[in-house]
Protein backbone atom coordinates (compact mmCIF):
# COMPACT_ATOMS: atom_id res chain seq x y z
CA UNK A 1 0.00 0.00 0.00
CA UNK A 2 1.51 3.56 -0.61
CA UNK A 3 1.52 5.88 1.57
CA UNK A 4 -1.30 8.14 0.21
CA UNK A 5 -3.83 5.16 -0.54
CA UNK A 6 -4.95 5.04 3.20
CA UNK A 7 -5.34 9.07 2.40
CA UNK A 8 -9.38 10.58 1.21
CA UNK A 9 -9.14 12.39 -1.07
CA UNK A 10 -11.38 15.61 -1.07
CA UNK A 11 -13.98 16.01 -3.98
CA UNK A 12 -13.15 19.56 -4.48
CA UNK A 13 -15.58 21.73 -3.59
CA UNK A 14 -16.69 24.42 -6.24
CA UNK A 15 -15.15 27.99 -5.89
CA UNK A 16 -17.11 30.56 -3.58
CA UNK A 17 -18.88 33.35 -5.67
CA UNK A 18 -16.20 36.23 -5.31
CA UNK A 19 -16.06 38.72 -7.60
CA UNK A 20 -11.83 38.93 -8.18
CA UNK A 21 -11.37 42.22 -8.95
CA UNK A 22 -8.22 41.83 -11.05
CA UNK A 23 -5.59 39.00 -12.30
CA UNK A 24 -2.94 41.50 -11.58
CA UNK A 25 -3.40 40.52 -7.49
CA UNK A 26 -3.77 44.34 -7.25
CA UNK A 27 -7.51 44.50 -5.50
CA UNK A 28 -7.55 41.64 -2.82
CA UNK A 29 -12.02 41.21 -1.94
CA UNK A 30 -12.01 41.74 1.75
CA UNK A 31 -13.99 38.34 2.09
CA UNK A 32 -11.43 36.39 1.44
CA UNK A 33 -10.16 37.00 4.78
CA UNK A 34 -13.94 37.03 6.58
CA UNK A 35 -16.06 34.13 4.66
CA UNK A 36 -16.16 30.45 6.18
CA UNK A 37 -16.59 28.63 2.94
CA UNK A 38 -13.26 30.23 1.56
CA UNK A 39 -11.52 28.60 4.63
CA UNK A 40 -12.85 25.45 3.81
CA UNK A 41 -12.13 25.65 0.41
CA UNK A 42 -8.96 26.21 1.47
CA UNK A 43 -8.33 23.05 3.31
CA UNK A 44 -8.95 20.99 -0.02
CA UNK A 45 -7.22 23.27 -2.43
CA UNK A 46 -4.35 24.12 -1.16
CA UNK A 47 -3.49 22.30 2.44
CA UNK A 48 -4.70 19.41 0.85
CA UNK A 49 -3.68 20.29 -2.50
CA UNK A 50 -0.77 20.03 -4.81
CA UNK A 51 1.42 21.73 -2.05
CA UNK A 52 4.30 21.09 0.42
CA UNK A 53 3.44 22.42 3.87
CA UNK A 54 6.07 23.14 6.60
CA UNK A 55 5.57 20.42 9.50
CA UNK A 56 8.95 20.80 11.91
CA UNK A 57 12.28 20.57 12.17
CA UNK A 58 14.02 17.26 12.03
CA UNK A 59 16.27 18.94 15.33
CA UNK A 60 13.36 18.43 17.17
CA UNK A 61 13.33 14.98 16.23
CA UNK A 62 16.58 13.43 16.64
CA UNK A 63 16.40 9.79 17.88
CA UNK A 64 14.16 6.52 17.06
CA UNK A 65 10.47 7.38 17.97
CA UNK A 66 10.38 10.86 18.83
CA UNK A 67 7.94 12.60 17.61
CA UNK A 68 6.41 16.07 17.47
CA UNK A 69 2.39 16.93 17.42
CA UNK A 70 2.27 19.81 14.04
CA UNK A 71 -1.01 20.61 11.51
CA UNK A 72 -1.15 21.00 7.95
CA UNK A 73 -3.78 23.71 7.37
CA UNK A 74 -6.39 23.02 10.18
CA UNK A 75 -5.58 19.33 10.47
CA UNK A 76 -3.75 18.00 13.14
CA UNK A 77 -1.13 15.70 11.99
CA UNK A 78 2.06 13.87 14.31
CA UNK A 79 5.63 13.96 12.77
CA UNK A 80 7.75 11.15 13.71
CA UNK A 81 11.13 9.45 13.35
CA UNK A 82 10.75 5.75 12.98
CA UNK A 83 13.26 3.05 14.78
CA UNK A 84 15.64 3.04 11.56
CA UNK A 85 15.30 6.66 11.48
CA UNK A 86 13.09 7.73 8.66
CA UNK A 87 10.90 10.15 8.95
CA UNK A 88 6.47 9.85 8.60
CA UNK A 89 3.79 12.43 9.42
CA UNK A 90 0.35 10.92 9.61
CA UNK A 91 -2.94 12.33 10.47
CA UNK A 92 -3.55 12.71 14.25
CA UNK A 93 -6.96 10.83 14.00
CA UNK A 94 -7.71 7.14 15.44
CA UNK A 95 -8.70 4.83 12.03
CA UNK A 96 -11.51 3.65 14.99
CA UNK A 97 -13.64 6.16 16.21
CA UNK A 98 -12.15 9.42 14.94
CA UNK A 99 -10.03 10.73 18.77
CA UNK A 100 -7.30 12.60 19.03
CA UNK A 101 -4.69 9.84 19.32
CA UNK A 102 -1.36 11.78 20.10
CA UNK A 103 -2.02 14.76 22.77
CA UNK A 104 1.29 15.90 23.83
CA UNK A 105 3.30 18.26 21.80
CA UNK A 106 6.36 16.35 22.06
CA UNK A 107 8.24 13.19 23.30
CA UNK A 108 9.68 9.71 22.32
CA UNK A 109 7.38 6.80 22.31
CA UNK A 110 7.15 3.65 20.43
CA UNK A 111 3.55 3.31 20.53
CA UNK A 112 1.01 6.50 19.95
CA UNK A 113 -2.28 5.01 21.74
CA UNK A 114 -5.32 6.43 21.38
CA UNK A 115 -6.88 7.14 25.21
CA UNK A 116 -10.51 6.33 24.02
CA UNK A 117 -10.21 2.55 23.41
CA UNK A 118 -6.69 1.95 23.70
CA UNK A 119 -5.61 1.81 19.52
CA UNK A 120 -2.23 1.86 19.30
CA UNK A 121 -0.15 2.65 16.64
CA UNK A 122 3.60 2.79 15.93
CA UNK A 123 6.38 5.46 14.99
CA UNK A 124 5.36 4.84 11.22
CA UNK A 125 1.12 5.29 11.33
CA UNK A 126 0.87 1.84 11.45
CA UNK A 127 -1.81 -0.09 13.35
CA UNK A 128 0.23 -2.66 15.71
CA UNK A 129 -2.39 -3.35 18.89
CA UNK A 130 -6.07 -3.51 19.36
CA UNK A 131 -7.59 -4.59 23.08
CA UNK A 132 -10.52 -7.42 22.57
CA UNK A 133 -9.58 -7.83 19.32
CA UNK A 134 -10.69 -11.26 19.85
CA UNK A 135 -13.87 -10.88 22.05
CA UNK A 136 -14.04 -11.61 25.74
CA UNK A 137 -15.83 -14.51 27.30
CA UNK A 138 -17.13 -15.05 23.40
CA UNK A 139 -18.77 -11.52 23.06
CA UNK A 140 -17.35 -8.48 21.11
CA UNK A 141 -14.49 -8.79 19.33
CA UNK A 142 -13.69 -8.39 15.47
CA UNK A 143 -13.92 -10.76 12.07
CA UNK A 144 -11.52 -13.18 11.75
CA UNK A 145 -10.56 -11.01 8.62
CA UNK A 146 -9.84 -8.28 10.77
CA UNK A 147 -6.75 -7.06 9.11
CA UNK A 148 -4.23 -3.99 11.04
CA UNK A 149 -2.65 -3.25 7.82
CA UNK A 150 -5.97 -1.76 7.28
CA UNK A 151 -6.47 0.68 9.74
CA UNK A 152 -3.42 2.32 10.03
CA UNK A 153 -3.24 6.18 10.44
CA UNK A 154 -3.83 8.06 7.28
CA UNK A 155 -0.46 9.05 5.88
CA UNK A 156 1.08 11.89 3.82
CA UNK A 157 4.44 11.93 1.48
CA UNK A 158 7.22 13.25 3.36
CA UNK A 159 10.29 15.40 2.22
CA UNK A 160 13.38 17.20 3.68
CA UNK A 161 15.34 19.56 2.84
CA UNK A 162 18.87 20.65 5.35
CA UNK A 163 16.73 19.00 7.95
CA UNK A 164 13.23 21.53 7.10
CA UNK A 165 10.54 18.59 7.17
CA UNK A 166 7.59 18.91 4.68
CA UNK A 167 4.40 17.02 4.39
CA UNK A 168 1.84 16.56 1.44
CA UNK A 169 -1.47 14.86 1.25
CA UNK A 170 -1.22 15.12 -2.86
CA UNK A 171 0.59 12.87 -5.27
CA UNK A 172 1.07 15.19 -7.47
CA UNK A 173 2.26 17.59 -5.43
CA UNK A 174 6.37 17.96 -7.60
CA UNK A 175 9.05 16.94 -5.80
CA UNK A 176 9.93 19.16 -3.04
CA UNK A 177 13.30 20.43 -4.40
CA UNK A 178 11.05 21.48 -7.98
CA UNK A 179 8.47 22.90 -5.41
CA UNK A 180 10.70 25.14 -3.95
CA UNK A 181 13.24 26.19 -6.71
CA UNK A 182 15.65 29.26 -6.59
CA UNK A 183 16.70 31.18 -4.85
CA UNK A 184 14.61 29.66 -1.88
CA UNK A 185 16.84 26.24 -1.67
CA UNK A 186 19.65 28.84 -1.77
CA UNK A 187 18.24 30.92 1.47
CA UNK A 188 17.42 27.57 3.03
CA UNK A 189 20.25 26.37 2.66
CA UNK A 190 22.57 29.56 3.90
CA UNK A 191 20.66 28.92 7.43
CA UNK A 192 20.67 25.67 7.48
CA UNK A 193 24.48 24.69 6.51
CA UNK A 194 25.99 23.54 10.14
CA UNK A 195 23.72 21.46 12.23
CA UNK A 196 21.38 23.00 14.61
CA UNK A 197 20.11 22.92 17.90
CA UNK A 198 16.17 23.68 18.95
CA UNK A 199 16.53 26.12 21.60
CA UNK A 200 13.17 26.79 22.09
CA UNK A 201 9.22 27.41 21.10
CA UNK A 202 6.85 30.38 21.48
CA UNK A 203 2.85 30.40 20.15
CA UNK A 204 0.58 32.93 20.48
CA UNK A 205 -3.04 32.86 19.01
CA UNK A 206 -3.76 35.89 16.45
CA UNK A 207 -7.72 36.78 15.94
CA UNK A 208 -7.33 37.61 12.23
CA UNK A 209 -6.92 35.41 9.44
CA UNK A 210 -3.70 33.69 8.70
CA UNK A 211 -3.44 35.58 4.43
CA UNK A 212 -2.80 38.21 6.44
CA UNK A 213 0.48 37.05 8.16
CA UNK A 214 1.26 35.78 4.63
CA UNK A 215 1.08 39.25 3.57
CA UNK A 216 2.91 40.75 6.40
CA UNK A 217 6.06 38.35 5.40
CA UNK A 218 6.87 39.81 1.94
CA UNK A 219 5.62 43.34 2.82
CA UNK A 220 8.94 44.93 3.49
CA UNK A 221 7.57 48.40 3.19
CA UNK A 222 5.71 48.72 6.47
CA UNK A 223 9.05 47.74 8.29
CA UNK A 224 10.17 50.92 8.91
CA UNK A 225 7.21 52.56 9.19
CA UNK A 226 5.43 50.10 11.41
CA UNK A 227 7.85 48.77 13.85
CA UNK A 228 9.06 51.66 16.24
CA UNK A 229 11.90 49.60 17.49
CA UNK A 230 13.35 49.18 13.34
CA UNK A 231 13.40 52.78 12.75
CA UNK A 232 14.32 54.16 16.76
CA UNK A 233 17.49 52.02 16.51
CA UNK A 234 18.30 51.72 13.49
CA UNK A 235 18.17 48.30 12.54
CA UNK A 236 15.92 48.42 9.54
CA UNK A 237 16.25 51.24 7.44
CA UNK A 238 14.56 52.72 4.09
CA UNK A 239 17.98 53.40 2.64
CA UNK A 240 19.34 50.09 3.31
CA UNK A 241 20.68 48.36 0.44
CA UNK A 242 18.34 44.79 -0.51
CA UNK A 243 17.99 41.90 -3.07
CA UNK A 244 15.66 39.04 -3.26
CA UNK A 245 13.67 36.53 -5.65
CA UNK A 246 11.48 34.44 -5.87
CA UNK A 247 10.43 31.19 -7.55
CA UNK A 248 9.32 31.03 -11.01
CA UNK A 249 5.61 30.25 -10.10
CA UNK A 250 5.81 33.10 -7.86
CA UNK A 251 4.26 31.68 -4.33
CA UNK A 252 7.39 31.74 -2.50
CA UNK A 253 9.82 35.00 -1.49
CA UNK A 254 12.78 35.75 -0.30
CA UNK A 255 14.83 38.82 0.86
CA UNK A 256 17.37 40.19 2.90
CA UNK A 257 18.78 43.75 3.98
CA UNK A 258 22.93 44.12 4.10
CA UNK A 259 25.26 46.05 3.86
CA UNK A 260 25.61 47.79 7.80
CA UNK A 261 26.63 46.12 9.89
CA UNK A 262 24.11 46.06 12.97
CA UNK A 263 25.74 46.87 15.92
CA UNK A 264 26.67 50.17 14.07
CA UNK A 265 22.80 51.04 13.87
CA UNK A 266 22.14 52.91 16.28
CA UNK A 267 24.68 55.33 15.78
CA UNK A 268 23.23 56.10 11.85
CA UNK A 269 20.79 58.57 13.32
CA UNK A 270 17.47 59.83 11.62
CA UNK A 271 16.55 59.54 8.29
CA UNK A 272 13.37 60.75 8.07
CA UNK A 273 11.40 57.75 10.07
CA UNK A 274 9.07 59.42 11.97
CA UNK A 275 8.71 56.72 14.23
CA UNK A 276 12.61 57.97 15.56
CA UNK A 277 12.38 58.51 18.82
CA UNK A 278 15.59 60.33 19.73
CA UNK A 279 15.02 59.97 23.74
CA UNK A 280 14.91 56.65 24.21
CA UNK A 281 18.07 54.34 24.93
CA UNK A 282 18.52 50.49 25.52
CA UNK A 283 18.62 49.72 29.50
CA UNK A 284 20.87 47.04 28.07
CA UNK A 285 22.54 47.94 25.11
CA UNK A 286 24.00 44.17 24.95
CA UNK A 287 20.50 43.03 22.93
CA UNK A 288 22.26 44.69 19.62
CA UNK A 289 25.92 43.24 20.53
CA UNK A 290 26.94 39.57 19.16
CA UNK A 291 28.69 38.60 16.00
CA UNK A 292 27.80 37.74 12.59
CA UNK A 293 26.65 34.25 11.44
CA UNK A 294 27.69 35.05 8.11
CA UNK A 295 30.43 36.78 6.15
CA UNK A 296 27.80 38.31 3.90
CA UNK A 297 26.83 41.66 5.36
CA UNK A 298 23.15 39.97 5.94
CA UNK A 299 21.39 41.37 8.88
CA UNK A 300 18.05 40.87 8.32
CA UNK A 301 16.90 37.84 6.01
CA UNK A 302 12.81 36.78 5.66
CA UNK A 303 12.35 33.75 3.44
CA UNK A 304 8.40 32.84 2.82
CA UNK A 305 7.10 29.56 1.45
CA UNK A 306 3.76 29.15 0.46
CA UNK A 307 1.19 28.37 2.32
CA UNK A 308 2.15 28.69 6.04
CA UNK A 309 6.04 28.83 6.73
CA UNK A 310 8.51 31.61 7.22
CA UNK A 311 12.10 31.35 7.85
CA UNK A 312 14.07 33.84 9.51
CA UNK A 313 17.50 35.44 10.53
CA UNK A 314 17.07 38.43 12.52
CA UNK A 315 21.01 39.64 13.44
CA UNK A 316 21.85 36.49 16.28
CA UNK A 317 18.27 35.45 16.32
CA UNK A 318 17.00 32.47 14.08
CA UNK A 319 13.62 30.79 14.23
CA UNK A 320 11.06 29.50 12.07
CA UNK A 321 7.43 30.84 12.19
CA UNK A 322 4.76 28.02 11.53
CA UNK A 323 1.38 29.75 10.38
CA UNK A 324 -1.71 27.63 11.54
CA UNK A 325 -4.81 28.05 10.45
CA UNK A 326 -7.67 27.68 12.97
CA UNK A 327 -10.84 29.51 11.17
CA UNK A 328 -11.70 32.20 9.02
CA UNK A 329 -10.34 35.17 11.77
CA UNK A 330 -8.00 32.92 13.84
CA UNK A 331 -4.84 31.33 13.53
CA UNK A 332 -2.48 29.96 15.53
CA UNK A 333 1.78 31.30 15.43
CA UNK A 334 4.36 28.73 16.48
CA UNK A 335 7.76 30.33 16.71
CA UNK A 336 10.86 27.74 16.39
CA UNK A 337 13.88 29.08 17.76
CA UNK A 338 17.08 27.95 16.52
CA UNK A 339 20.64 28.15 16.96
CA UNK A 340 24.18 26.35 16.07
CA UNK A 341 25.83 23.01 17.58
CA UNK A 342 28.54 24.47 17.93
CA UNK A 343 27.94 27.70 19.14
CA UNK A 344 29.90 28.82 22.23
CA UNK A 345 27.96 29.60 25.37
CA UNK A 346 28.24 33.31 24.19
CA UNK A 347 26.80 33.06 21.16
CA UNK A 348 23.82 30.74 22.51
CA UNK A 349 23.20 33.67 25.33
CA UNK A 350 23.02 36.03 22.68
CA UNK A 351 20.64 34.37 20.49
CA UNK A 352 18.25 33.71 23.79
CA UNK A 353 18.64 37.18 24.61
CA UNK A 354 17.82 38.68 20.98
CA UNK A 355 14.84 35.94 20.87
CA UNK A 356 13.10 39.43 22.85
CA UNK A 357 13.30 40.93 19.35
CA UNK A 358 10.70 38.72 18.38
CA UNK A 359 7.46 36.05 18.97
CA UNK A 360 4.57 36.94 20.57
CA UNK A 361 5.62 39.98 22.59
CA UNK A 362 8.50 40.58 21.08
CA UNK A 363 10.29 44.67 20.63
CA UNK A 364 9.76 44.63 16.62
CA UNK A 365 7.22 42.26 16.15
CA UNK A 366 4.30 42.85 18.67
CA UNK A 367 2.80 45.18 16.31
CA UNK A 368 2.58 42.83 13.57
CA UNK A 369 -0.35 40.59 14.90
CA UNK A 370 -2.03 43.69 16.24
CA UNK A 371 -1.82 45.43 12.65
CA UNK A 372 -3.81 41.95 12.01
CA UNK A 373 -6.51 42.34 14.10
CA UNK A 374 -6.68 46.05 13.85
CA UNK A 375 -7.66 45.14 9.89
CA UNK A 376 -9.75 41.54 11.02
CA UNK A 377 -11.94 43.83 13.16
CA UNK A 378 -12.57 46.71 10.69
CA UNK A 379 -13.32 44.66 7.47
CA UNK A 380 -15.84 42.35 8.90
CA UNK A 381 -18.95 43.83 7.41
CA UNK A 382 -16.84 45.17 4.14
CA UNK A 383 -16.81 42.06 2.76
CA UNK A 384 -17.24 43.57 -1.31
CA UNK A 385 -14.36 46.18 -0.42
CA UNK A 386 -11.19 45.64 -2.05
CA UNK A 387 -7.86 45.86 -0.61
CA UNK A 388 -5.70 48.39 -2.71
CA UNK A 389 -2.04 46.76 -3.79
CA UNK A 390 -0.06 49.58 -6.30
CA UNK A 391 2.74 50.35 -4.31
CA UNK A 392 6.13 50.45 -6.29
CA UNK A 393 4.08 50.13 -9.53
CA UNK A 394 2.05 47.65 -11.37
CA UNK A 395 4.94 47.00 -13.78
CA UNK A 396 7.31 46.83 -10.72
CA UNK A 397 10.29 43.90 -11.31
CA UNK A 398 8.96 41.55 -9.28
CA UNK A 399 13.02 40.57 -8.78
CA UNK A 400 14.51 44.06 -8.44
CA UNK A 401 11.53 45.74 -6.50
CA UNK A 402 12.03 44.67 -2.56
CA UNK A 403 10.26 47.83 -1.18
CA UNK A 404 6.94 47.46 -2.84
CA UNK A 405 4.20 45.62 -3.14
CA UNK A 406 5.24 43.45 -6.21
CA UNK A 407 5.41 40.19 -4.30
CA UNK A 408 2.37 40.15 -2.28
CA UNK A 409 0.49 41.04 -5.58
CA UNK A 410 2.64 37.94 -6.91
CA UNK A 411 1.13 36.01 -3.97
CA UNK A 412 -2.51 36.80 -4.22
CA UNK A 413 -2.18 35.58 -8.50
CA UNK A 414 -1.14 32.09 -7.15
CA UNK A 415 -3.53 32.04 -4.50
CA UNK A 416 -6.36 32.81 -6.37
CA UNK A 417 -5.23 30.02 -9.30
CA UNK A 418 -5.17 27.22 -6.85
CA UNK A 419 -8.22 28.15 -5.50
CA UNK A 420 -10.10 28.62 -9.20
CA UNK A 421 -11.08 32.32 -8.71
CA UNK A 422 -10.93 34.02 -11.57
CA UNK A 423 -11.48 37.98 -12.11
CA UNK A 424 -14.93 39.36 -12.71
CA UNK A 425 -15.75 39.47 -16.40
CA UNK A 426 -12.00 37.97 -17.34
CA UNK A 427 -10.63 41.26 -17.32
CA UNK A 428 -7.55 42.21 -15.58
Amino acid sequence: MSDLESVPMLQLSEAPLIPWPSADGSRVPFEVFTRPDVFAREQEAIFRGPVWSYVALEAEIPEPNDFKTSFVGDTPVIVSRAEDGSLHVFVNRCAHRGSTVQRQTCGNARQHRCVYHQWAYNARGELVGVPYRRGVAGMGGYAADFDLRAHGLAKLRVASHKGVIFATFSPDTAPLEDYLEEPLLAAIDRLFSRPIRVLGHMRQRVRGNWKLYSENTRDPYHAALLHGFHATFGLYRTNQKRKGGTDSARAHSTGVTYGDDWRQAGRSGNIEQDKFVTNYSLADPSLLEGRPDFNDGVTVSITSIFPCLVIQQIMNTLATRHIRPKAADDFELYWTYFGYADDDEAMTATRLKQANLVGPAGLISMEDSEAIELIQRAIVRDGQENSFLEFGGLQADLDKDRQGEATIRAYWRYYAGLMGLAPAGGGA
